[in-house]
């Protein structure tokens, strides 16, 4: 095999706490992580000439060692001492800087691709455990599917599936900066703490309904304050058949869960309607 190419799904937070800061400055979290059918594509390709040579279809991406894909395609050859080249192409798809993940679950895909590719034998386990040195999201973007997330987002296990649905997703053209919310995130006695064990308990006895009611995203006490935009968005979901809507991780994307594809698909136009230059999309899980 000379070639390969991998999909990779972008992720929300169905659930999302923080528990507390911890002394090394990391964030304890518990949240629900979901893959669904929005994908980067990579294509990876042997070549005789060592090294590695990362193209994209965004001009502003960097295409060296800032990159994870870089970074993860580095860290595998330089460990199993690979003397080839491997020219990788990255067709981007997720909106960038959005809460969902785009660069980890790259960087995952690289990795399973890669492993393919060279036939290094690696199990998901092993790749997980390399993957966590270049970002606390990555192990779960190689493991994929509906899964619990706690520590500082490297203690993983799998749950119940999330119940059939459709998936909108609204990212308006605004930029969040992560450390910005954590740093202004203030837990105390007043923070409002979603109940993430309920949720799986919803999702064990596959009540959509009931896990819709439940979801919650410690993050937007910080986000939505800043970004008012981000309220007006989930409100639009909820008033055009949403079952519920949440904010993506620390912003500042904004999906919404429907039973019915057709109110999905109407409720989008309602937010590409909307002035904040929005990337719209309807779609279902990735299992």
């Amino acid at each position: 095999m000379d070639s390969i190419w991998i999909n990779a799904p972008a992720k929300i937070n169905i659930g999302l706490d923080v528990l507390r800061r911890r002394e090394d400055g990391y964030h304890e979290v518990k949240m629900i992580m979901q893959s669904i059918r929005l994908f980067d594509r990579l294509t990876l390709t042997k070549s005789a000439e060592p090294g590695i040579r990362l193209q994209t279809n965004l001009h502003f991406l960097p295409v060296n060692e800032d990159n994870l894909v870089y970074r993860s395609a580095k860290m595998l050859m330089d460990e199993f001492g690979i003397k080839e080249g491997v020219d990788i192409q990255l067709e981007k798809r997720i909106p960038v800087a959005a809460g969902m993940a785009g660069g980890s679950t790259d960087a995952a895909s690289c990795m399973l691709a890669l492993n393919n590719l060279f036939e290094l034998g690696l199990t998901k386990r092993q790749l997980m455990k390399r993957g966590v040195k270049l970002g606390a999201d990555i192990p779960y973007c190689v493991l994929k599917g509906t899964v619990l997330s706690e520590g500082i987002g490297e203690l993983l296990s799998t749950i119940p599936k999330m119940p059939d649905c459709h998936i909108l997703i609204c990212k308006p053209g605004i930029h969040v900066s992560t450390k910005f919310v954590y740093t202004n995130l203030v837990l105390d006695e007043n923070t409002p703490h979603p109940d993430i064990d309920s949720m799986i308990d919803a999702m064990r006895k596959k009540d959509l309904h009931g896990l819709c009611s439940r979801l919650g995203n410690v993050l937007e006490t910080v986000t939505i304050p800043a970004h008012p935009e981000i309220d007006v968005i989930k409100k639009c979901m909820m008033e055009n058949g949403a079952l519920g809507s949440l904010m993506s991780g620390s912003g500042p994307t904004v999906f919404g869960i429907y039973d019915d594809l057709d109110k999905a698909k109407a409720a989008k136009e309602k937010c590409r309607a909307l002035p904040y230059h929005c990337f719209v999309f309807v779609t279902d899980l990735y299992r």
